[in-house]
């Protein structure tokens, strides 16, 4: 079809048709691209329960949390307390790395498809690392966190400025507007997959402002919504059996709201 163009001719159509080449191939590259980061997730079957994988707070101990696994345990769940590196006050993308390791092993242990996981404290903020940034959305059920600073502490900001050699760098990132909860926050905070559940204390003294850990587009569920008497402070969140209740019966996809007086003078600490 070139052939019979003149030199000059031939060159400029060549040169056309490049062009044309290279705008068909940028406009696929976008679709593809588009199509990539806006599909949605799939929802995990909610009606399959797989292994329960519980996250530490800050300095990682997991006595507190033993509490807690004991009780899914008793109601017939497996349940798991993660270990994390660095004593649990290293950087939280590291801590989600290792959460995404210990559900990789879960599910190759359990042969499950899912499971579901309970973040208390900051292991509320690695798990939404881990969802967001790490493929979690996808293997999740449901995420329950338990008193976490989804939208920063006070209490970091004030270690941040005033002893800064004492506060590590999850310290750090669980100040408000630092970089790793700006990112979180800046999109879908709650990413399709799993339910999302927010359990937190409104006399929490760790977490300021308490409803910090209020997180948009999850089931936001004060403990004192449930038992106006409770007196159940930040640290004993995973250790009340009342929040051990509302905990099971969030894994279950019953309501809270079900537990009655009674249960709040017979399980209230």
């Amino acid at each position: 079809m070139f052939a019979s163009l003149a030199p000059a001719r031939r060159r400029l159509a060549f040169f056309v048709l490049a062009l044309v080449l290279v705008g068909v191939v940028a406009v696929v590259a976008a679709f593809v691209a588009s199509r990539s980061t806006s599909d949605p997730v799939a929802s995990v079957d909610q009606s399959v329960p797989g292994p329960v994988l519980l996250v530490p707070g800050f300095g990682g101990s997991t006595d507190a949390l033993e509490v807690l696994a004991s009780e899914l345990r008793d109601d017939g769940r497996d349940a798991t307390v993660v270990a994390l590196p660095d004593g649990g006050v290293g950087d939280l993308t590291v801590q989600a790395q290792t959460l995404r390791d210990a559900v990789d092993a879960a599910l190759t242990r359990t042969g499950a498809t899912s499971v579901d996981v309970v973040g208390y404290s900051a292991g509320g903020v690695v798990a939404r690392i881990w969802a967001t940034d790490l493929g979690g959305a996808e293997q999740a059920r449901r995420i329950v966190t338990l008193g976490s600073p989804h939208h920063g502490t006070q209490v970091a900001a004030l270690a941040a400025q005033f002893v800064p050699d004492q506060c590590a760098a999850a310290c750090q990132q669980l100040a408000p507007d630092s970089s790793v909860l700006t990112a979180l926050n800046s999109g879908d905070e709650t990413p399709e997959g799993p339910q999302w559940v927010s359990i937190w204390t409104e006399l929490d003294q760790v977490v300021t402002p308490p409803n910090s850990a209020q997180l948009d587009g999850a089931i936001d569920i004060p403990v004192q919504s449930v038992c106006a008497d409770s007196t159940v402070d930040h640290g004993n969140l995973p250790r009340d059996p009342l929040v051990a209740a509302m905990v099971s019966a969030q894994l279950d996809g019953n309501s809270t709201t079900q537990l009655g007086a009674a249960d709040c003078s017979r399980l209230s600490s």
